[in-house]
């Protein structure tokens, strides 16, 4: 077992969120918040964070177990965030729109999903053709994307309507 996954092992069993992070993109980050945690520092290398991690105490372990919660909250605060963003971008550019009068992004609109169900009648009229074909199903996927963007931006994310789901739910299981 290298190394690498020997801190993950012990890492995943008390934190496994943590852990996950360790493996991708937010692997430095993890590592600084582990170093934090357990050694009050976050500027400590991989190698004195694996020592710290390896011959972690119990109280080592609930200090992972609680950096867990924290990630997850600081994971979910992220998300939210980024949701926002998303629907004050979505806000700006159809205030825009209607604010300018503008066609453009109808007519757009319009075009790509005409140009996707376009794209289809013909594979389904005249099938795939024997040279291209593979450029004829990347645009189709591509059309497909922007066809969910489009319907998106003129009707909305269902994204939102999860988030408050959530949030109903959550609120029911704490109300007495």
């Amino acid at each position: 077992m290298s190394k690498g996954n020997k801190i993950k092992d012990i890492i995943a069993a008390v934190a496994p969120t943590v852990a996950t992070a360790l493996g991708g993109p937010l692997a430095g980050v993890a590592t600084r918040a582990i170093a934090g945690k357990i050694l009050g520092r976050d500027d400590a290398t991989y190698d004195e964070v694996e020592a710290a991690v390896t011959a972690a105490s119990g109280s080592d372990l609930v200090k992972l177990k609680e950096l867990e919660y924290e990630f997850k909250a600081q994971l979910k605060d992220a998300d939210i965030q980024l949701e926002k963003i998303s629907a004050d971008d979505r806000a700006s550019a159809r205030d825009r729109q209607a604010r300018m009068k503008d066609w453009t992004p109808s007519i757009l609109g319009l075009a790509i999903i005409i140009g996707f169900f376009g794209v289809l009648a013909y594979i389904f009229r005249f099938g795939l053709p024997d040279q291209g074909s593979e450029v004829l199903l990347i645009m189709v996927g591509a059309l497909g994307t922007m066809t969910s963007q489009v319907g998106n931006f003129f009707f909305g994310s269902s994204a939102g309507s999860k988030t408050k789901d959530a949030v109903i739910a959550e609120l029911k299981g704490s109300a007495p």
